[in-house]
């Protein structure tokens, strides 16, 4: 009987040190949802377009501007709207060159960044790039 004690003890005590040690690894960290809004949503790849701006339902005062992104496309320079939401303007040049844009297809475009409490916040909208030759443009 002292024998079985002794092995539920030990039983016991380990599965209390494997709960502690699990306990203290750090949790994965999750990224929460926001809107954005995508301008232009039909990217022509042949247009003179210069800036991809990316309106966002985010307080612009919560946003670490230095750290979003879209689609690993570093931002070019960010701003606040009419109602306080951060704003991100890209190159778009680099965003047309982005590897595996599909024309004639939907395709989608995804912001990542940072809160200034290191929160990781993410937005995802779907454009249609399509490579159509501007008609002031033709010969």
């Amino acid at each position: 009987m002292v024998k079985k004690m002794k092995s539920l003890c030990v039983f016991f005590c380990g599965f209390v040190v494997l709960s502690l040690i699990l306990l203290q690894m750090p949790a994965p960290c999750h990224a929460f949802d926001i809107e954005i809004d995508v301008s232009p949503n039909v990217l022509n790849i042949q247009s003179n377009s210069t800036i991809v701006t990316v309106h966002t339902d985010i307080d612009y005062n919560l946003v670490v501007g230095a750290s979003v992104f879209l689609n690993d496309v570093a931002i070019d320079w960010w701003k606040s709207d009419d109602r306080g939401n951060f704003v991100a303007k890209f190159d778009s040049d680099e965003i047309k060159a982005l590897p595996g844009l599909i024309t004639g297809n939907y395709n989608t475009l995804t912001l990542t960044g940072y809160t200034t409490d290191d929160e990781a916040f993410i937005g995802v909208q779907e454009i249609m790039v399509i490579d159509n030759i501007p008609v002031g443009r033709r010969d």
